[in-house]
C-alpha cells in the first residue's frame, strides 16, 4: 500500500512538469549473479568486468568466474561508506591506470572521508597504488560520500564528494571538502585553470560547489558537458549540468524538505546560483547514470538512464535543449539500481543490489 501511494504521489507531483509513462518494451538477462551492492563496474579490453562491491571487495569477472582482486587499500565499509566507484583511464590500453573512490580513515581510525586512488592490476593484484586525493577532515558521520568518477575528452578527472552529512558547513565553503565536484589531472595534479586556484584558503581541486550528494555522473556525448544527479533530502533530487566555479545552491536553495517534514529553506532559486535543469518531488533516490549512444536502442539513442534506489526501476529521460521533456519507467521492481554503463557491445548494463549485473534487452 505504501509503495502504491508513493507511485501515485509521484505521478501527481510531476504531471505538470513532464510526461511519465510505464514501459514493458524491455527485458533483461543476468550477466553476473550474486552481488550485494555493485557500486560501480568497468569493462576491460578482454570483455572481462571489474566490479566494486561496497563492502570492500574488487571483483574480476572473467569467463563466468568471479575472483577477488588482492592488495586493496584499507577501506572503511560502514553504512554508505565502502569501496565505491571505479573508472578506467581513457588511455587504459596504453597506460593500465584504473581509478577507484572509497571511504578511508587515518592512523588514529577517527572517522573517514572520500579518497581517490589510481593503480594497475597484475595477476589480479593491485600494484603501483597512488592516492591522488584524500578529502579532509575525516568525519564520524558515515553518509554522503558522493564518489562518482568521470573523465572528459581532454583526460581531466572529475569526481564528486557529498556533504558528508554536514549540510550547514561544507557545501558552501570552498575552504572545506564535501558538497563539491572536483577536477584534477590524471596524476592528481591540480589544473592551473581550476576556478579557485588563486584563492589562498580554497581547496584548489574544487570545480563546483553547493552540492548535497552526487551519485551519478556522465559526460554528455553530444554536448561534451558534465552532467550529474544528486540526492535531495525528502524531495529535491536534482539533475545539474556542471559549470566551472558555479554554486549550485545546496542547502540555501532546494525543492526538498527535512526528513521529519520541516523546512530548512523557503527558497528554490537564488540569484547568482545555478538552478537544476530537472528535479524530482518526491525523491526517486537516484544512483548511476549513463547516456545511450548505441544503435541497439534506436528509439532511445541520446536518452539518459538513471537508476532509482527507492522505487527500484530504471528511469529513462528524453532530452531536448538540455531539458527533460519525457520520463519513462522501465524494469519496474527490478531492485535497487546502483550503477549503469554502456558496454563495448552496445548494450546497457545495470548493477542491481542483491542481484548482480544485468543486460538491458529491447523487446
Amino acid at each position: 500500500m505504501k509503495y502504491f501511494f508513493l507511485r501515485f504521489l509521484f505521478l501527481i507531483s510531476f504531471s505538470f512538469l513532464t510526461t511519465t509513462i510505464y514501459s514493458d518494451n524491455y527485458s533483461y538477462k543476468v550477466v553476473v549473479s550474486e552481488l550485494e551492492v555493485p557500486w560501480g563496474f568497468v569493462f576491460l579490453e578482454d570483455n572481462s568486468i571489474l566490479i566494486t562491491e561496497r563492502k570492500g571487495e574488487l571483483i574480476h569477472f572473467v569467463n563466468g568466474k568471479k575472483t577477488k582482486v588482492k592488495g586493496l587499500p584499507e577501506i572503511i565499509a560502514k553504512n554508505q561508506g565502502g569501496l565505491l566507484d571505479i573508472e578506467l583511464h581513457p588511455e587504459y590500453k596504453n597506460n593500465g591506470w584504473i581509478y577507484i573512490s572509497y571511504s578511508s580513515s587515518n592512523e588514529s581510525k577517527t572517522g573517514s572521508n572520500t579518497s581517490i586512488m589510481r593503480f594497475k592490476i597484475e595477476k589480479n593484484t593491485m600494484i603501483e597504488k597512488e592516492i591522488i586525493y584524500k578529502a579532509l577532515p575525516n568525519s564520524k558521520r558515515d553518509r554522503h560520500y558522493g564518489s562518482r568518477i568521470e573523465f572528459d575528452e581532454n583526460n581531466f578527472l572529475y569526481f564528486s564528494i557529498g556533504d558528508r552529512g554536514n549540510r550547514d558547513v561544507n557545501p558552501q565553503n570552498i575552504d572545506r571538502d564535501g558538497g563539491k565536484i572536483y577536477r584534477l589531472y590524471d596524476d592528481g595534479q591540480i589544473p592551473i585553470d581550476n576556478p579557485f586556484i588563486t584563492n589562498r584558503s580554497a581547496k584548489k581541486a574544487i570545480y563546483s560547489y553547493g552540492h548535497r550528494n552526487p551519485q551519478g555522473m556522465a559526460i554528455n556525448p553530444f554536448t561534451k558537458e558534465l552532467w550529474i544527479h544528486e540526492h535531495g533530502p525528502r524531495g529535491g533530487d536534482e539533475i545539474n549540468i556542471i559549470k566551472k566555479g558555479v554554486n549550485y545552491g545546496w542547502p540555501l536553495a532546494s525543492f526538498g524538505i527535512n526528513y521529519i517534514g520541516t523546512k530548512f529553506t523557503d527558497k528554490t532559486s537564488i540569484s547568482g546560483m545555478e538552478d537544476p535543469i530537472h528535479y524530482w518531488v518526491p525523491s526517486i533516490a537516484p544512483s548511476g547514470m549513463a547516456f545511450i549512444t548505441s544503435d541497439i536502442y534506436p528509439n532511445s539513442k541520446g536518452d539518459l538512464l538513471i537508476g532509482s534506489l527507492i522505487f527500484q526501476y530504471l528511469h529513462k529521460c528524453k532530452i531536448k535543449n538540455n531539458k527533460i521533456y519525457k520520463e519513462e519507467r522501465i524494469l519496474e521492481d527490478i531492485g535497487r539500481v546502483r550503477s549503469i554503463r554502456q558496454g563495448p557491445d552496445g548494450y546497457m548494463y545495470i548493477g542491481v543490489e542483491n542481484m548482480g549485473i544485468i543486460k538491458l534487452i529491447p523487446n
